[in-house]
């Protein structure tokens, strides 16, 4: 088995120069999601999203992005999970895509706000029925008696909803509203290109480039 130490790979796909970068983050992140989903990535849409609890203690987990624009990044989940109650607790969060076949992260910092009502429910609507099931079947970050237990509620909402379930109160969406995106392109011998979006107090981006 080989050391874990003497794992590693040199970047070479691509490369990040300031003549590249639209002005406008978003449609930088609009630009290189399209590239990712024409490479036939696998879930070009799975992001890290981070949080903190109460008592400041990190927590991270892999959420879809389920759409952008200029107001921001939106998931949708479970408001009463692990990541909802650290998100009443503490409204920032970070998000991270990580491109691995074309050398590209974008890391994403900001302020959450839950979607509208409306927002919410356009999107559950729009889900299969097992999954808006699910959405009232599952109480999330929750402990649970057994897989069994999880089934049997399962059945109880599908006899209870038929093929119409509301949303649930309890599940809806959040929007990160970032103040900070960095655009990270793998470069040779670890000297990789960085490019950091900041927004400013009159909500310009400013551009700099960081040293990797």
């Amino acid at each position: 088995m080989s050391s874990l130490a003497e794992l590693r790979k040199n970047y070479s796909r691509g490369s990040l120069d300031e003549a590249d970068l639209d002005r406008d983050p978003i449609l930088q992140f609009e630009k290189w999601f399209a590239q990712a989903i024409e490479a036939q990535l696998p879930e070009p849409n799975a992001m890290t999203l981070a949080t903190v609890d109460a008592h400041g203690h990190p927590a991270a987990r892999i959420v879809l992005i389920k759409g952008v624009d200029p107001r921001g990044f939106v998931f949708f989940t479970n408001y009463e999970s692990r990541k909802g109650r650290e998100i009443e607790n503490n409204p920032r969060a970070s998000l991270l895509f990580h491109w691995i076949e074309l050398e590209r992260q974008v890391r994403i910092e900001g302020t959450v706000e839950k979607t509208s009502a409306a927002e919410s429910d356009a999107y559950y609507a729009s889900r299969p029925l097992e999954s808006r099931i699910g959405a009232w079947a599952s109480e999330q970050s929750q402990v649970i008696e057994s897989r069994a237990a999880l089934e049997a509620r399962e059945r109880e909402i599908r006899a209870q909803y038929g093929d119409h379930p509301p949303r649930p109160p309890h599940w809806g969406g959040y929007r990160v509203v970032p103040d900070t995106i960095e655009f990270w392109q793998g470069r040779p011998s670890r000297l990789h290109d960085r490019m950091r979006y900041t927004r400013d107090g009159s909500g310009t981006w400013r551009i700099a480039r960081l040293s990797p």
